[in-house]
């Protein structure tokens, strides 16, 4: 999981969730018999800050205009894109899950491994 999402890996955002698409559902069909799904669901909110953590980060200065543009408050996006933390911290902030939701990772064929 670490190898497919570094954020050093210079490959397209689609390539990411294709290959992390055939890891997920591999391990969807060998563990999605559990009783437990907290574990999964763990996992699934960790692949999507992961995965918001590789969207932010090419961002860079230009962070609060993508955010304005996807939804965001004027001020949310502004203290968002000051922030002294680094890509990993920011990308738990509320702005980064307003601007890219659950919705946004499905559409891009991203599976869940938890049923919601």
């Amino acid at each position: 999981m670490r190898e497919l999402t570094r954020r050093t890996r210079g490959t397209p955002f689609a390539a990411v969730v294709a290959a992390l698409r055939e890891t997920l559902l591999g391990w969807k069909a060998s563990f999605g018999i559990t009783e437990v799904l907290s574990p999964l669901r763990d996992l699934d909110k960790g692949v999507r800050r992961k995965l918001r953590c590789y969207l932010w980060k090419p961002w860079g200065r230009a962070g609060d205009r993508e955010l304005r543009q996807r939804g965001v408050s004027v001020r949310e996006a502004w203290h968002t894109r000051k922030s002294a933390h680094g890509p990993w911290r920011v990308s738990q902030m509320p702005a980064l899950s307003i601007a890219l939701p659950l919705r946004f990772f499905e559409q891009r064929g991203l599976p869940s491994l938890a049923p919601r």
